[in-house]
């Protein structure tokens, strides 16, 4: 690294790899890294309160019905699942769907969460069941955020998403309301083929609103989800350069799901700067509610568990791979001590190019993605395209095959 001079940061990602020394400096600027235990405890639990949804969303990793399941946890139960998460002292609880709207409990929910000491926050979907009483009955309950979905700059691009005409409409009218009773607002936007073209004007469109948190979810190929919809690591790159720009001017934060080797795109692009003097390697805290924001090296299983409306509990909403039932198992001892969550969390398991990877104990690629496209959550990330040091890509006929990879053509 000692010979490089010039870095071009935007127009030609430079990829430098992090000494000992950087990577102290990188865990410094993150006072969450050595805050929480992961193998204690998760950084994110989301539960998944209904399938129940209006929407047929392109994208929907649970394929969402019109109808609740008539198996979902009950109040009770949930008010107990609830109870664990506070007992776990879990920093980010989200409710999320299906449409959380849908059941009728909600509000009780939501306020049962703020008597545990826990903060809520909600994804609801832009239907008409989301109504300016609606968001001020929220605020009022004690909800922590709203968090909308918006995946295109046009209503045309983000209609067709959802499969709801109007829906774009919908979503800015609860940026308002949000805005209008101080509720604080994150946009969801998931990146695919159906949208990277309006990438600029989306970011566009997110610099133009009041809202705490912008998150970045990348396509994961399940539920209908589709493959051909996935982005390449090439494009996965491009989205990267264009949100780290935005970070540095933003007034709101930026985050990205399951898309973890950000954070080594991230290191790269601050220690490039750092060494070409172009200024402080971290943006500062703009945000004045930041609890969206993860530590280092969290990844599914990995200081996330998603809980569904059955009680299943998943390594992610993105991993459908259960590791038991609340219904049946306390979520801190699965989450402990289930061997699903055990090995996710081992990076020795790793394999391919993230087991090589100089960069696995902050990223670890997303084993959503590459158990959606291997069968094997373990598996190198498919849509990564870095290299790591002295690392000998496999000849292709050399590379196991699941009948799940066949299957989709991958």
């Amino acid at each position: 690294m000692a010979g490089q001079e010039t870095y071009q940061i935007r127009a030609a990602v430079t990829y430098v790899t992090a000494t000992p020394l950087e990577l102290l400096f990188y865990r410094a600027m993150n006072p969450l890294i050595n805050a929480i235990d992961f193998n204690e405890r998760p950084f994110i639990a989301i539960w998944e309160v209904t399938q129940a949804c209006d929407l047929a969303c392109v994208h929907c990793r649970a394929s969402a019905q019109p109808n609740r399941d008539p198996l979902e946890l009950t109040t009770a139960e949930g008010k107990d699942l609830i109870d664990q998460i506070a007992a776990l002292k879990v920093p980010v609880f989200v409710l999320t769907g299906g449409d959380p709207i849908k059941r009728p409990d909600l509000f009780e929910l939501i306020g049962h969460a703020r008597e545990a000491g826990v903060r809520v926050s909600l994804t609801p979907s832009a239907t008409p069941l989301l109504t300016r009483e609606i968001v001020v009955r929220l605020k009022q309950t004690g909800l922590a955020r709203l968090a909308v979905s918006m995946d295109g700059a046009s209503a045309a691009t983000h209609d067709a998403f959802r499969g709801l005409s109007g829906s774009f409409a919908r979503t800015l009218d609860a940026v308002r309301w949000a805005n209008e009773v101080g509720l604080p607002i994150q946009i969801n936007t998931t990146f695919s083929r159906r949208n990277i073209a309006e990438m600029d004007a989306i970011v566009e469109l997110m610099e133009k609103l009041n809202i705490t948190l912008w998150s970045v979810f990348f396509l994961v190929p399940t539920g209908r989800g589709k493959l051909n919809d996935l982005l390449s690591a090439d494009e996965f790159e491009e989205v990267f350069a264009t949100i780290y720009d935005l970070s540095k001017t933003a007034k709101f934060d930026i985050k990205t799901t399951e898309a973890q080797h950000y954070r080594r795109f991230l290191l790269q692009q601050r220690v490039a700067e750092r060494q070409a003097g172009l200024g402080a390697l971290a943006p500062s805290e703009r945000a004045a509610d930041a609890i969206g924001r993860a530590p280092r090296g969290l990844n599914d299983g990995k200081g996330f568990v998603f809980i569904s409306h059955k009680g299943e509990v998943f390594p992610s909403g993105f991993l459908p791979m259960s590791a038991g039932n609340v219904r049946h198992e306390g979520l801190a001892e699965i989450y402990r001590e289930s061997p699903l969550f055990m090995g996710l969390r081992d990076t020795s398991k790793l394999e391919g190019k993230c087991g090589a990877c100089e960069f696995k104990e902050i990223c670890g690629g997303s084993r959503s993605r590459a158990f959606a496209l291997t069968g094997n959550p373990n598996a190198e990330e498919p849509c990564c395209s870095y290299v790591p040091k002295g690392y000998i890509q496999p000849a292709q006929f050399l590379k196991k095959a699941t009948t799940l990879h066949v299957l989709q053509g991958a």
